[in-house]
């Protein structure tokens, strides 16, 4: 399953809006997944401010990293999916 959503930071032009989020779920390792990819116009500390909100406030926790030739950046977080049982 894929689904993009915002992120909770201000709203910003198409311009200004260089990088994009993908959230996905790994149904056999109970995994979520969320992938922040940064472009090379927006900072580092912009980007690093959004991990650190998602991983605040959404639990999530960085897998993985990648930096591109270009100057991209690609972030892999991960949250567990957590069951909850009936009791009724």
């Amino acid at each position: 399953m894929e689904e993009e959503f915002e992120s909770k930071l201000p709203r910003r032009t198409p311009q200004e809006q260089a990088g994009s989020v993908r959230r996905e779920r790994d149904y056999a390792r109970q995994y979520e997944y969320l992938v922040l990819t940064v472009s090379p116009r927006e900072s580092i500390n912009d980007a690093r401010q959004r991990l650190t909100e998602h991983a605040e406030y959404g639990k999530w926790e960085l897998e993985r990293s990648r930096l591109y030739m270009g100057g991209g950046r690609q972030f892999w977080l991960r949250r567990k999916v957590l069951r909850v049982q009936r009791t009724a």
